[in-house]
């Protein structure tokens, strides 16, 4: 692996598109630390900024043959990052908005009972769609969203690496956004 310091980044990127993992590898211990530390200068939310940074690598990796990185793997990285970090804070703000609106809502104290069924029905429904996720998956999820345990907690009591906690809390929330639509899911989780 360390023959794949000397390449270029241009290299890697040949290197890539013909399927070789040890130079996306090289890629990542390049780029990560910068990535890093920019996404956090704009963004000071680490869990956040480390799965914005391991989805893209992982895109990379899936869509490795169909890339194209124009000026260099940096210029595409970073662009990458801040087009995600921008997606990010979007999903925050309207997610705000749900919750603002809906906290005005229950202000009013127009909750009938119509809405208190409605709202009975889809709590039941959250709760059948996570009971239904894999009981590992399960247990992590619930861990981290009901008892508000970081990924780094979650490993130490269950005796897992973070890296596979961040995996499961991610692979349940994707569960879940299919499950109950985008919608819901912003508005719950």
């Amino acid at each position: 692996m360390s023959s794949y310091s000397k390449f270029s980044d241009f290299e890697l990127i040949e290197k890539l598109k013909s399927g070789d993992s040890a130079a996306l590898t090289e890629i990542h211990c390049r780029y990560y630390v910068v990535l890093y530390t920019q996404a956090y200068k704009r963004f000071p939310y680490r869990e956040e900024i480390r799965d914005i940074l391991q989805e893209l690598f992982t895109y990379m990796w899936d869509n490795h043959q169909h890339l194209n990185f124009g000026n260099g793997i940096g210029p595409y990285l970073y662009t990458a990052v801040r087009n995600r970090l921008l997606k990010l804070h979007r999903h925050r703000k309207v997610r705000g908005q749900y919750a603002a609106s809906l906290q005005g809502f229950m202000d009013q104290g127009e909750d009938s009972t119509y809405e208190q069924v409605q709202e009975k029905e889809l709590m039941a429904l959250i709760a059948r769609e996570i009971e239904a996720l894999p009981p590992q998956m399960r247990l992590i999820f619930e861990l981290s969203r009901n008892e508000e345990l970081s990924h780094k907690e979650i490993a130490e009591k269950l005796n897992l690496s973070p890296h596979t906690v961040r995996t499961q809390v991610r692979s349940s929330l994707r569960v879940l956004r299919a499950k109950l639509g985008d919608n819901l899911f912003f508005l719950f989780f």
